[in-house]
């Protein structure tokens, strides 16, 4: 039912992160599917661009993509099971362009229990399960 699994990661809260990752881990067992982890970077604002060195952008996606080999090598998902992505711009965005890229079945995401702000400036788990063209299962944290 689920051969491809979504899986964004911030990871600068890995640990809001591993209910979602635990979850995935168990369908792609059941349903012998593949996961794919996904950390999307921001864009770095203009006014900074000439106050941080010529390749941050690289620097960044270099980090962000060792930390994703990590995250995965201690998922307990076997290594031909899973592969990770770094994207780069909009959160919500960047997830729903890899899920339509990898053709996913289902994207599973962690978000915060809602705050009162939430309910008016919404969130990317928000928009992903609004907008996605697959499954999403948002596990609360």
């Amino acid at each position: 039912m689920f051969s491809s699994i979504l899986v964004p990661l911030d990871l600068a809260d890995t640990d809001l992160a591993r209910p979602a990752l635990a979850t995935a881990a168990t369908l792609s067992q059941t349903w012998n599917g593949r996961v794919r982890l996904l950390n999307v970077m921001p864009m770095t604002p203009v006014m900074l661009a000439e106050y941080v060195p010529a390749d941050f952008d690289v620097q960044q996606r270099e980090t962000s993509e060792e930390a994703l080999a990590i995250v995965a090598r201690e998922s307990g998902i076997e290594a031909g099971r899973i592969s990770t992505a770094v994207r780069q711009g909009g959160i919500y965005h960047e997830i729903l362009e890899e899920a339509a890229a990898v053709k996913a079945d289902l994207i599973v995401m962690t978000s915060h229990r809602p705050a009162m702000r939430t309910y008016f400036l919404g969130s990317n788990a928000g928009h992903v399960v609004r907008y996605a063209k697959c499954s999403v299962l948002v596990v609360r944290h």
